[in-house]
């Protein structure tokens, strides 16, 4: 009798060690942070590397990381479907980069209301505070250096000089305003209303084509505003794909020697094309900077409350910026392609 009650109790203590190593496991599972990542597509080198960051952070920290993409730039609803997914899915902040600035709004509200930090990578929301934080580049800081450049190159003959604007989609989301805004501030061109474009009047300026973000869409821009001024001197891009795009556009037309082409991203494939002499001059940006620090502050979130706040004088943290070109302009600091391909982010 003795024996039996013996082993029943050892019976029902090993279960019970059992159930407390498996409640202990299912509650570290619970205690592993989530976390999203939405970004406009993934054939963008530029978002690629963003993934790569965030992937990479979240490996080093111990988190769980679930990437999303558009399918192209201006994919709204598949961005609304994947914010969806996460909301569902109970992670714990979610890191957007938003096709539609203002579109994307009332799903990122119903995350935040459901305990979720969300934080705007590169493309600020509209407005800004949509967002619970936003780690981008400078974005009109980054069209303003290459605006100085390109006005610097051209002297006296830059208030004679046209420019092409290849832009990113027709709804303009707040990184292809601030951008566009911040080179014709820099060419010196009076942008009018900073928040959205086309509502300039200056003669100089031949015209406005979305290109996708796309080197096809850089390629047909380009060749639609060559046939409306085929003696224009400079051309603005938004991304160095488009860029590439157009300067196929400009060869094809022989005009490749002698018209400016400008662009932002710093991606190697852009610092290479600027060493080629494709590109003039790109603003270079950090993606995976961007992600990594995106992922760094939803776990200190998630250990502590503690949102991140944005840099003094501006609605972001800024995470930086570099002019690249071989062809410097004294008074505008800037490093050689060289270098930047020391730094670039693939």
């Amino acid at each position: 009798m003795s024996n039996r009650f013996n082993h029943r109790l050892g019976l029902l203590a090993g279960a019970a060690t059992l159930a407390l190593v498996l409640g202990a496991g299912v509650t570290r599972a619970q205690d592993v942070v989530t976390i999203g990542l939405v970004t406009k597509t993934d054939s963008n080198p530029f978002f690629a590397k963003m993934r790569e960051g965030a992937r990479a952070k979240a490996d080093e920290l111990g988190v769980k990381l679930q990437a999303f993409a558009g399918k192209y730039d201006g994919d709204n609803e598949s961005q609304v479907a994947a914010i969806e997914n996460l909301i569902s899915s109970g992670v714990k902040g979610i890191l957007l980069t938003a096709s539609d600035t203002k579109a994307i709004g009332p799903v990122v509200e119903q995350a935040r209301a459901a305990g979720i930090l969300v934080i705007a990578l590169d493309t600020p929301l509209d407005p800004a505070s949509t967002a619970d934080a936003t780690f981008a580049t400078d974005n009109f800081k980054a069209g303003e250096l290459i605006g100085q450049w390109a006005k610097g190159q051209l002297g006296d003959k830059s208030a004679d000089t046209n420019v092409a604007f290849l832009d990113a989609i027709e709804t303009q989301p707040t990184v292809d305003v601030a951008r566009d805004q911040g080179f014709m501030a820099g060419y010196g061109i009076d942008p009018k209303d900073t928040t959205r474009y086309l509502d300039e009047d200056d003669p100089r300026i031949v015209g406005h084509f979305w290109g996708q973000g796309s080197e096809e869409g850089g390629r047909t821009g380009m060749e639609t505003l060559l046939q409306k001024d085929p003696t224009l001197g400079v051309v603005y891009t938004i991304n160095e794909p488009t860029a590439a795009g157009a300067y196929e556009a400009l060869k094809a037309a022989g005009m490749d020697k002698s018209v400016l082409v400008t662009s932002v991203d710093g991606g190697c494939p852009g610092v290479a094309n600027v060493k080629d002499g494709v590109i003039g001059a790109t603003s270079m940006q950090f993606p995976l900077l961007m992600a990594s620090m995106g992922v760094e502050a939803i776990v200190e979130y998630a250990k502590s409350g503690k949102k991140p706040e944005p840099s003094p004088g501006l609605d972001c943290f800024n995470t930086g910026v570099s002019l690249v070109t071989d062809k410097p302009v004294d008074g505008i600091e800037s490093i050689t392609s060289e270098e930047a391909l020391t730094k670039c982010w693939g």
